[in-house]
């Protein structure tokens, strides 16, 4: 068996397993407000595992071949606390790890508190530590009490057995051995499939790992490694993630970083980098509103800027006097509008974008046209030859919306004055009723993004002088002109076959006048 094959049957059995769990608690609790149990107990196993996996190996390494930190005591387990946390960035005693869990629970008539308690202990063993605020709240939403798992204590406890026995079945691995990085693909999955029967409020936290691969790529031109990265609004991290995957963590030198306004989505996200096995020391995503309160100003610049900002939502704007002197915001002279904060993160990401980097900015496609304020800052980015290139992407991508979204990409050093547009509006296979970009749609897009050439129909450098002319329009539409698909028509032999059709009618009506009249004699 190739390993290609053996890595997508490994994945598929794991995405069965997820189903099943899902089916298994589907009705007791809403799939939406369930994802929070299900990634929880998911990471709560990933770093029972971690720990055990490294104490283990350092033990074995040391002689103690038969040593398995499951069967330690936890009074034993307690002299290494300061060097695990040192090491992991936290501490689990032996008893507290997932697999003993699982192992009392059913015996446990106190099982919610006991998992209460055991979160709240890991994330209180990062106190005090470097680690203290990848690990502060990692838990909050874990609500071992909540009237959601059951009315009853004895209802809730079931609940949670299920949900553990669910977790504990899915073939894992070794987190570090495992072809498909198995914890993160389990994580991504249950993502997905939560945002996609969630709607629109699925998408404002998870953005399709085919479009997360598309925007990495772009600012990954020319490049085998990057400085840092960024998302201003990074949900529950897929964007960030993609680096990793595309380039290998350790060639993203000095770490992922990004911010979250919503605090469960930032409490997915830090589980989704550990997940993945970015070390906390490796990733500072913070918690606030990136546009009236960044966090990361002693971070950037950035040399790749990846975003899937919310979408038209309402911001201070020109309510708050200090925005306008805003560093991130003063060049462009204008604010972006109070009810369309798109740009507003546009502007955020130009300026914190280093003078070798790009930034790949999915942007709703009001704000290619729209006039007022908004044409200002297009005219800006215009003038400034910071528009890199607009690329068209298809319609119902995004989980919660139909409306095709487009690219926007950005870069402070440009070897031309031209940007490109492309219209990758037909670069898509249908599943179902959404439509998904495949390895061979990201290439073509890829190719026309890196080649910058014209192509009829497809693609087209476009001068600043020309996107003024349109009054700095930046729909791709007004620059790549649609392929005609309409059957082409001949009007002359069109005309020449209705001559024919009206002869022959004339000479059937004749025929027919003549029966009828035989028939009367």
């Amino acid at each position: 068996m190739s390993q290609a094959v053996g890595k997508e049957q490994e994945r598929a059995e794991l995405h069965r397993t997820i189903w099943k769990i899902a089916e298994d608690l589907r009705g007791s609790v809403d799939g939406w407000d369930f994802k929070q149990y299900v990634l929880d107990m998911l990471f709560y196993r990933y770093i029972s595992e971690n720990l055990t996996a490294h104490v283990n190996r350092n033990q074995h390494e040391a002689g103690y071949t038969d040593f398995d930190y499951v069967h330690y005591s936890d009074e034993e387990a307690e002299l290494g606390r300061k060097d695990l946390i040192g090491a992991k960035g936290f501490f689990i005693p032996p008893s507290e790890l997932f697999i003993n869990l699982c192992k009392a629970a059913p015996t446990d008539d106190n099982l919610n508190e006991t998992i209460a308690r055991i979160f709240r202990n890991i994330e209180s063993s990062a106190q005090g530590s470097d680690s203290e605020d990848a690990f502060k709240g990692l838990f909050d939403d874990f609500d071992t009490n909540s009237n959601k798992l059951g009315a009853t204590v004895a209802r809730r406890n079931e609940m949670l057995i299920k949900l553990m026995n669910g977790i504990a079945s899915m073939k894992l691995g070794n987190y570090q051995d495992n072809a498909i990085d198995a914890f993160g693909d389990a994580y991504e999955f249950l993502m997905g499939m939560y945002a996609g029967n969630a709607g629109k409020s699925g998408g404002e936290f998870f953005t399709p790992q085919e479009v997360s691969e598309l925007l990495a790529h772009i600012t990954l031109v020319g490049k085998k490694e990057v400085n840092r990265v960024y998302d201003p609004a990074c949900g529950s991290g897929s964007l960030l993630l993609k680096f990793a995957k595309i380039l290998g963590k350790d060639n993203v030198r000095q770490g992922f970083y990004g911010q979250e306004i919503n605090i469960t989505t930032y409490n997915l996200c830090r589980i989704n980098m550990f997940l993945h096995d970015i070390p906390h020391e490796k990733f500072d995503i913070a918690h606030g509103d990136t546009l009236t309160d960044p966090m990361h100003w002693d971070d950037e610049p950035f040399e790749a800027i990846v975003s899937n900002p919310p979408y038209s939502i309402k911001w201070e704007s020109d309510d708050n006097p200090v925005l306008i002197n805003d560093s991130r915001f003063s060049p462009a002279g204008v604010l972006a509008p109070k009810s369309k904060a798109d740009l507003a993160f546009v502007m955020h990401c130009l300026s914190w974008l280093a003078g070798n980097g790009t930034a790949a900015i999915v942007c709703f496609p009001g704000v290619m046209y729209r006039g007022g304020k908004e044409r200002k800052i297009r005219k800006y980015l215009v003038d400034n030859n910071y528009l890199d290139a607009v690329i068209q992407l298809p319609d119902k991508l995004f989980y919660g919306t139909s409306i095709a979204t487009c690219i926007l990409v950005l870069k402070k050093s440009r070897a031309d004055d031209k940007a490109l547009f492309i219209d990758a509006s037909q670069e898509f296979t249908k599943i179902t009723n959404s439509n998904k970009l495949t390895q061979e749609n990201i290439t073509t897009v890829l190719d026309a993004y890196k080649n910058r050439a014209e192509r009829d129909h497809f693609a087209r450098p476009v001068s600043q002088s020309e996107i003024a002319e349109q009054d700095y329009n930046l729909s791709v539409s007004s620059y790549v002109e649609k392929e005609c698909t309409r059957e082409v028509i001949n009007i002359t032999e069109l005309n020449a076959e209705i001559a024919q059709i009206v002869a022959k009618q004339e000479i059937l009506r004749k025929e027919i006048d003549t029966i009828v009249a035989e028939l009367e004699e």
